[in-house]
């Protein structure tokens, strides 16, 4: 790891942990690529401000923060790019919203909080549709995906990239979850889940058994600490630099959906730009948005790994336990598939049986 980059995130533990939000160690991860490319004409300066819900130790800020360094490097200095972490400037749907307004130049949500603008995208929402990362990538790089993002036309945002939120595992605080009949409790009330406020994701889990609740995420971890509800969905990597082990006893592997993260301008924010600015703003997300994947997977396993150290009891499910969630949540196909597109569901299922052959 270069000296700028391992000073970088040495400063960033070091405020973490001031907010008693840090955890003890940070995986091994790779640098950044080299920045290349010729720094561009002068058409005046831009500061974005970009809101984020992750905090300072997620791949999503430090490769927000490598996004900023290129665009800094290749305008000399002329863009530069603030990134408020932690949902500061608000939860995603917020953010949102104001990017439409041109109070916010930036965010970078899950493609699951922007279904309210193009409902196609609610694809990635259905469960256990992307059996492994590398078929997820092979989607998220196609042209499926990114005719997906032509949707956003005139709704006052401009999508630049897909990058990777991961994979969604279940935690809680009430019991070990192995089977479907966990989540719902049979002889015991079913488990209290917060969920995005994606109504597929409320279906997942009502199908499951459980009091699916919508809440935003910066609300979450007050909300487990103090009771209101059981648990949570996340990528492992988020429940680890979000703390919720300390709130939270049990996680299961299900890998039930798998999101993307989608970097967003305001469309007023990308209208003031030169041609030139707006090719090398498009250029260096596409190129963080590479690396945060990058530095996504390698975060994965650590996190698992360092949640049952810290204590989690983590339940690996196997192919037997796994079918049976799959078998579980079928009726959300037969509910979603008509309206989000059977063709379109059609077309991400070959692409990954394209990539398991």
């Amino acid at each position: 790891m270069t000296a700028i980059w391992r000073n970088t995130l040495t400063l960033v533990g070091a405020t973490t942990l001031t907010m008693g939000m840090a955890h003890a160690q940070s995986p091994e991860l790779s640098d950044p690529p080299e920045i290349d490319g010729e720094v561009v004409g002068d058409h005046g300066s831009h500061t974005l401000r970009m809101g984020i819900g992750l905090s300072e130790n997620s791949p999503q800020y430090i490769s927000s923060q490598y996004f900023g360094k290129i665009l800094e490097q290749r305008t000399d200095g002329r863009i530069t790019v603030n990134v408020f972490p932690n949902s500061q400037l608000g939860d995603d749907v917020q953010m949102l919203e104001m990017l439409q307004t041109g109070t916010l130049d930036m965010t970078y949500p899950s493609s699951s909080a922007a279904t309210s603008y193009v409902e196609e995208l609610a694809v990635f929402d259905l469960p256990f549709l992307l059996p492994s990362r590398e078929a997820a990538i092979e989607v998220l790089q196609s042209d499926v995906a990114l005719e997906l993002l032509e949707g956003f036309e005139d709704s006052g945002l401009k999508p630049l990239a897909f990058s990777e939120n991961g994979y969604r595992q279940l935690s809680n605080s009430a019991r070990p979850v192995e089977t479907p009949e966990d989540v719902a409790g049979l002889d015991v009330r079913g488990l209290s889940v917060r969920t995005m406020e994606n109504p597929v994701h409320l279906d997942i889990w009502e199908t499951l058994g459980a009091n699916p609740t919508p809440m935003a995420f910066g609300e979450l971890f007050s909300a487990m600490e103090q009771g209101v509800v059981d648990g949570q969905e996340n990528p492992w990597s988020t429940i680890l630099t979000s703390n919720f082990h300390e709130v939270q006893d049990y996680g299961t592997e299900t890998r039930h959906v798998y999101t993307p993260f989608i970097m967003m301008l305001s469309e007023r924010t990308w209208d003031s730009m030169a041609p030139e600015y707006q090719e090398v703003v498009m250029e260096a997300a596409r190129q963080s948005a590479e690396y945060e994947i990058q530095l996504s997977a390698e975060y994965d396993e650590w996190s698992r790994e360092q949640l049952e150290e810290r204590g989690m009891q983590i339940t690996r499910l196997n192919d037997e336990q796994l079918a049976a969630f799959q078998e579980a949540v079928q009726p959300v196909y037969e509910k979603w598939a008509p309206r989000i597109g059977e063709d379109l569901i059609e077309d991400i299922q070959a692409i990954v049986d394209d990539s398991t052959e």
